[in-house]
């Protein structure tokens, strides 16, 4: 397991333990307890998770869904602590893709909900894997935004994205720029340069591949 995902793991699980089943999310409608049991299912019940994206299966996810968050609590955060020995989503070979912004961005989602949350202070090390994250998915996610996008994190790098046409800037810290292309554009602390009204398009367009 990368030395991040285990870091990001263990202070959700902690914040999730000391926050208790009902509190907020950033995740529409979800409490801390359905939180928990999306991420137990996303590792455990491939066949469940599979629901996400197959629409014959989504009634299946579903009933999945609240079975698991009707469990135990405790079992619930023991069982995102203690990932499985092997998944198709926890394994050596497919974690970095699947897991480092899976464990950061539901980290942040619990984080952000609570009144008194402030931004994290991380590790040069952390952020150099954050913008490694956040400049694929800026490249696949914002390729078809109406704009010559640049990317920046001051420090990290940069990249280009978008279809073409004017020109707008998107300039944040690693973590902030991998939330926002996670699609909480509103929750983020970014800075937009550019025509008022497509810096206002970018914070509302839905960012999913």
């Amino acid at each position: 397991m990368s030395r991040f995902v285990r870091s990001e793991r263990e202070k959700l699980a902690n914040l999730f333990g000391s926050l208790g089943p009902d509190a907020p999310t950033l995740c529409t409608g979800w409490a801390t307890r359905d939180l928990a049991a999306h991420l137990v299912i996303r590792e455990r019940r491939p066949d469940a998770s599979l629901g996400m994206f197959v629409p014959p299966l989504r009634a299946h996810a579903r009933a999945t869904q609240r079975a698991y968050s009707a469990r135990p609590y405790t079992e619930l955060v023991d069982l995102v602590r203690n990932p499985p020995l092997w998944s198709p989503v926890s394994n050596p070979l497919a974690e970095g893709l699947t897991n480092t912004l899976e464990f950061f961005v539901h980290h942040e989602d619990v984080r952000r909900a609570q009144a008194d949350w402030h931004p994290r202070e991380l590790p040069t090390e952390d952020q150099a894997t954050l913008w490694r994250s956040a400049s694929l998915i800026a490249r696949m996610r914002l390729r078809k935004f109406p704009a010559a996008l640049l990317v920046q994190a001051p420090g990290h790098g940069e990249v280009t994205s978008g279809a073409g046409g004017e020109r707008l800037r998107l300039v944040g810290a690693p973590g902030e720029l991998a939330y926002f292309l996670s699609g909480r554009q509103r929750a983020t602390r970014v800075q937009i340069d550019g025509p008022p009204a497509l810096a206002d398009r970018l914070r509302t367009t839905p960012l999913k591949i």
